[in-house]
């Protein structure tokens, strides 16, 4: 057996039976219950696929993988980053890829930092293929990237851009887009910001994509003392006002570009119970050409196929 093909199976074994925190099968189970859990491993996981999208000149699922619970950018506090980071072991970032991969989630919203590189080398050296639409941040070669990974797309980095927006350098955010263009790649802009996507529409940039986050939590500290009534929350930059949405799915359906909805969970904050609607919300209020990225922790339950099954009822069934 390969080294590749061997990494796959133990890679397929992980998405069985270490994704709610257990270990591979040893010691009293023997090497025969460890092979049985590893060829039911390599199964479909479901009949259900996430529909495609035309996304230029390939097709992708429309719901994209998100990078921020891999390494532990939980949005919501420290301790809840810290259990993703030691949960996420690098063996658990390539199952659940695979995992991914086996319900049509075909496409990645990578981003070049820490221990990324090298799980994502480990997922393809296992076998494993997606889209990357890679977020560009701030001091990572861009040629480099495309040179590396040949990524389908880049995007400047939402937190880069609204750093432009906020201290009126967005000349240097176009330039960045011009430099991309040149390299090949599909160009794309994110930001937590309706207001970006709205201005770079009106001068007619030249990009292919948006990539905008329904919750604004990018508002300054006057901004939000303005809306608070002077006063102001424990947590400046993580505030998730239920209003916010629709603010940026209205500019995302004015755009005839593609767009990317992210944090449509709200970070986590929705609840369980609501899930569903907020998936269902997100695919009424954007375009039949937009997609959303969502990241999953499946520490406690299988959220890849809880997800794709969500979408799927919804694209689907309708």
């Amino acid at each position: 057996m390969s080294n590749s093909r061997r990494s796959f199976l133990q890679s397929g074994a992980v998405c069985a039976i270490g994704l709610s925190g257990g270990a591979p099968a040893s010691g009293a189970q023997g090497a025969g219950g460890a092979q049985r859990e590893m060829d039911a491993a390599l199964q479909p996981a479901s009949a259900v696929q996430v529909p495609k999208m035309k996304f230029f000149h390939s097709e992708i699922s429309r719901l994209v993988l998100g990078v921020n619970p891999f390494y532990g950018f939980a949005h919501f506090n420290s301790n809840f980053g810290n259990t993703m980071r030691e949960w996420y072991t690098p063996d658990r970032v390539c199952a659940v890829m695979h995992q991914c991969t086996r319900f049509g989630i075909n496409a990645f919203n990578y981003v070049h930092m820490g221990r990324a590189p090298q799980d994502w080398a480990r997922f393809r050296a296992e076998g494993g293929q997606m889209h990357l639409i890679i977020q560009v941040t701030a001091g990572v070669d861009s040629d480099m990237l495309v040179k590396t990974l040949k990524p389908l797309a880049l995007q400047r980095q939402g937190e880069v851009v609204d750093n432009a927006w906020q201290s009126g350098q967005m000349d240097t955010v176009k330039e960045w887009c011009k430099r991309a263009r040149d390299l090949g790649v599909l160009v794309g802009v994110g930001t937590h910001i309706p207001e970006v996507i709205a201005r770079i529409e009106d001068e007619n940039w030249d990009v292919d994509f948006y990539s905008g986050c329904v919750y604004n939590r990018r508002r300054t500290a006057e901004e939000q003392r303005k809306m608070l009534n002077g006063e102001l929350i424990e947590m400046p930059g993580e505030l998730y006002l239920q209003s916010d949405p629709p603010r940026m799915y209205r500019v995302m359906r004015q755009t005839r570009k593609p767009c990317f909805a992210f944090k449509i969970l709200a970070a986590g904050r929705i609840a369980e119970r609501g899930i569903e609607q907020a998936f269902r919300t997100a695919f009424e209020s954007i375009k039949p050409t937009d997609g959303v990225y969502v990241g999953m922790f499946p520490k406690f339950r299988d959220e890849v196929r809880e997800n794709a099954e969500i979408v799927h009822r919804i694209l689907v069934r309708g």
